[in-house]
């Protein structure tokens, strides 16, 4: 697959091409649940890549309304970008070949940018954050660890606003200096359901940053919010109110959560 333009040229957003362009399916990417559809989108010359999952093609869950990822998806982007970390490729809703469906520009990830990795002992190396133990063989466990990166961090901030049940080692996009998180269909559940893979700050402070993104979204997400209007078409009332719940729980303890003990704490696969 050749390189997609990533910022279209003369004023026109992602957004706005992602929303109006012709969508035309190049391809399937088959290792998906769902269906996920590779395709171009072109408006007034301009053309960029990007992924389509169509509603129609979503596999019912047993703790997830029928029809809703493709809506939470977009819910997801729309966080992302109201936190100003801008963490999740443009996203939008619209019509296309299959019918109504999420649609989010390609992003290219870079090769050999190291986020996991397996170590041998009990304690991960500087610069690195441990996740918990694997088994890597018949008796045999090694040290499943994260990089202590900064944006990471962020998206780990922003999986716990989501509630995130899927944070894999695959959804993780290092793109330049930029790092993309995809695939956020299971999300906004009203119960607690993270799962990530980026347990490594779980119980530390968060960062001043951190904070300030949080008293900002709780402004967004009241009321009069422009993130609660853009979100109360997407998610439902119980589960807006269940995002508002999750933002002032952060702001309240000061730190990254820790796993519930409820619901398994990692996705598995894993990557």
């Amino acid at each position: 697959m050749s390189a997609p333009e990533r910022i279209p040229p003369r004023g026109v957003t992602t957004a706005e091409l992602l929303t109006r362009g012709e969508l035309t399916v190049r391809g399937q990417i088959r290792d998906a649940s769902n269906a996920v559809l590779y395709c171009s989108v072109e408006h007034d010359g301009q053309e960029v890549f990007c992924v389509y999952k169509p509603v129609r093609g979503e596999r019912p869950l047993w703790d997830f309304p029928d029809g809703t990822l493709a809506q939470r998806e977009v819910a997801a982007y729309e966080v992302s970008e109201a936190t100003g970390w801008g963490l999740v490729p443009p996203t939008v809703l619209r019509d296309g070949p299959f019918g109504e469906g999420m649609v989010q520009l390609w992003i290219e990830g870079a090769p050999g940018a190291e986020l996991l990795a397996l170590v041998d002992g009990e304690e991960p190396e500087p610069g690195w954050k441990a996740i918990g133990f694997a088994e890597v063989g018949e008796g045999e466990t090694a040290l499943l660890v994260h990089a202590d990166d900064e944006r990471l961090r962020r998206l780990a901030v922003l999986d716990a606003v989501i509630n995130n049940a899927d944070r894999k080692g695959g959804h993780l996009l290092p793109a330049g200096d930029r790092l993309y998180g995809i695939d956020h269909g299971v999300t906004f559940n009203v119960d607690n359901k993270l799962r990530t893979l980026l347990w490594g700050w779980a119980g530390e402070p968060l960062t001043g940053e951190a904070v300030d993104v949080l008293k900002g979204l709780k402004e967004a997400l009241g009321a009069e919010g422009a993130l609660a209007a853009r979100l109360a078409v997407l998610i439902t009332p119980a589960e807006l109110d269940a995002t508002r719940a999750r933002v002032d729980e952060l702001l309240a303890t000061g730190k990254h959560p820790e796993p519930s003990g409820e619901w398994p704490a990692i996705p598995w696969p894993p990557v």
